[in-house]
């Protein structure tokens, strides 16, 4: 899975976005999306439902076979570097954790 990130401050000390990928389900913050539906070719927009609000932007694709998406990820203030790169973050994921898209403070200057 192709997960474009697209960065987000948070209040300091707020719960930071956690991403896993295991085969065609996404799981962000402990809800997970299973995206198996996405044909070959095809490209799906994420409605919310109500005042839900998705995690989403925009839409998602399957090319070759693999799903490519982006996501808002929420980062703590305190521990991220104030200037975060302007560029997206893309990266792949075939199963597990999304790594760490955020850079960070060196540890000794972390609270």
């Amino acid at each position: 899975m192709k997960i474009t990130i697209i960065s987000q401050c948070a209040q300091p000390g707020a719960v930071e976005t956690s991403v896993s990928v295991s085969g065609d389900i996404l799981t962000i913050d402990g809800d997970a999306y299973d995206l198996a539906d996405i044909p070959e070719g095809g490209r799906v927009y994420f409605e919310p439902e109500g005042d839900e609000i998705l995690p989403f932007v925009g839409d998602a694709t399957r090319q070759n076979g693999e799903v490519s998406l982006s996501i808002l990820f929420r980062f703590d203030p305190s521990t991220a570097e104030p200037n975060q790169p302007k560029d997206l973050v893309t990266q792949s994921v075939f199963s597990g954790p999304l790594p760490d898209p955020i850079t960070r403070l060196p540890l000794e200057i972390q609270p």
